[in-house]
């Protein structure tokens, strides 16, 4: 990229898009990954925005890309983060490990809709798929996790 004009669409886009896209792929793949996988989805956004920008899902195909990424880096399940000494009353104990054991795509919905308020259309967006596919990994996440927890409605 060479002009002012397409660097200023790029850094435009990443401040948009930036902070959900890391969300998502932490949501999927855990801190460390996730964050990385951020990082080198933008960095593959940067080298190629001239084809990025025009698809009709730019932040989605990022986030494939950087999906893609962290599958070929993660040799193990999702490491979520236990809670703090002193903070353990904030989080169920359990949570971290009942969330590694879900499926990708439905610790994506529960921790995106969940944790970090998106609509179901936000999210059915992002993965490229249906409402009411995402309503069904909703479904049969939190049902796993109220499972694993032992919590009951």
């Amino acid at each position: 990229m060479a002009d002012s004009k397409t660097a200023a669409s790029f850094t435009e886009f990443v401040r948009d898009v930036e902070p959900r896209l890391r969300h998502a792929l932490v949501a999927a793949f855990g801190v460390d990954a996730g964050s990385e996988a951020t990082a080198e989805a933008l960095a593959y956004g940067w080298e190629h925005w001239d084809r990025v920008r025009d698809r009709p899902n730019p932040a989605g195909y990022l986030f494939g890309v950087g999906r893609n990424t962290a599958r070929r880096q993660a040799s193990r399940r999702a490491v979520f983060p236990v809670p703090p000494v002193g903070h353990e009353h904030a989080v169920e104990p359990g949570l971290p490990a009942a969330l590694a054991k879900l499926s990708e795509k439905q610790r994506i919905a529960v921790l995106l809709i969940h944790g970090d308020e998106w609509t179901w259309a936000e999210v059915a967006e992002l993965l490229g798929v249906s409402v009411s596919t995402v309503q069904k990994h909703l479904d049969r996440g939190m049902s796993k996790l109220r499972a694993a927890i032992g919590v009951q409605l």
